[in-house]
């Protein structure tokens, strides 16, 4: 049931925000070829992106919904991290063409001229935009969801963009003479693309390569267990493997090493019901005789 809301959720979000975002491309557009701002027009593509990115949102959810197969048996879930692999790469792509567009701009001395319509439609577009990504924030700590949490991360950095535009064209209205000021602005927008596309490949990568457990959890699990068994049973040599749609828990187990397979194979099983009923993962548990010391390599 999760994963099924997780899912509808990304097909909402990413398409509320196609949605929302080709609207304010087209007002930005029109107000950086009326004014003829590089900052505007980066600006403008910068939502554009959001657009096209919230498409590979929707379809990575369509593409992790689909169930186990012989190819895939641990899902299809980590098409959300392809995704937002994807999402990084398009966001690098866009900021080194507005940051060589604005060096050149700045080297040929080019400016532009804003007025107030560039202020009207910049500073609504900073409001929708930041709304937008408090709005994906919510659903991807909500549902664990990696691919709405970047998306939400395009439309801040889309909002902070808007911010500094905002701020240069309303000191451009009190000082003369800052001919610079649409290509700084037009830089500035660009390493504000740079960085969201580093943090969501951060995280993407992170999970692919591997995560190691918080310490919280594993405290959690160990006080769980010993309300299982009195005996320290010495749980060690934790790894989580993330499918995104589900979790896979490996660890070690020391027991006596006196006690039969049986009984053993059967207190294994017991602790890994428990880890899937309390904590929502599947638990592979690799038993050890207490006599021998533990690996935790």
């Amino acid at each position: 049931m999760k994963k099924n809301e997780s899912q509808k959720a990304q097909v909402f979000e990413g398409g509320l925000s196609v949605v929302i975002n080709a609207v304010l491309f087209v007002a930005k557009f029109w107000v950086g070829m009326f004014t003829g701002s590089v900052a505007l027009m980066a600006d403008a593509w910068h939502t554009m992106s959001d657009s096209l990115t919230s498409i590979f949102v929707v379809v990575a959810a369509k593409l992790a919904a689909k169930k186990p197969d012989k190819e895939h048996p641990f899902g299809h879930g980590r098409w959300e991290l392809v995704a937002s692999l994807i999402i990084a790469l398009i966001l690098g792509m866009i900021g080194y063409e507005f940051l060589t567009d604005s060096i050149g701009r700045f080297q040929n001395r080019e400016y532009a001229v804003y007025g107030t319509i560039a202020l009207v439609i910049t500073a609504v577009s900073i409001i929708i935009k930041e709304a937008l990504a408090q709005y994906a924030f919510y659903l991807g700590r909500r549902h664990g969801n990696p691919v709405i949490t970047a998306d939400g991360w395009h439309h801040r950095t889309d909002s902070l963009s808007s911010v500094v535009v905002l701020a240069g064209i309303i000191i451009t209205q009190f000082i003369d003479g800052l001919w610079w000021m649409d290509s700084v602005l037009g830089v500035i927008c660009a390493l504000a693309i740079f960085y969201a596309a580093y943090k969501i490949m951060v995280e993407a990568v992170t999970k692919i390569l591997g995560e190691v457990p918080k310490q919280e959890l594993i405290n959690s699990i160990e006080a769980e267990v010993k309300k299982l068994y009195d005996d320290d049973l010495k749980l060690h040599h934790f790894h989580i493997h993330n499918y995104i749609s589900h979790k896979e828990l490996t660890l070690h187990l020391m027991l006596d090493g006196e006690l039969t397979i049986k009984n053993g194979h059967h207190l294994a099983t017991a602790v890994e019901d428990m880890i899937k009923e309390k904590f929502g993962m599947e638990a592979t548990i690799h038993i050890e005789p207490s006599d021998e010391p533990a690996n935790d390599d």
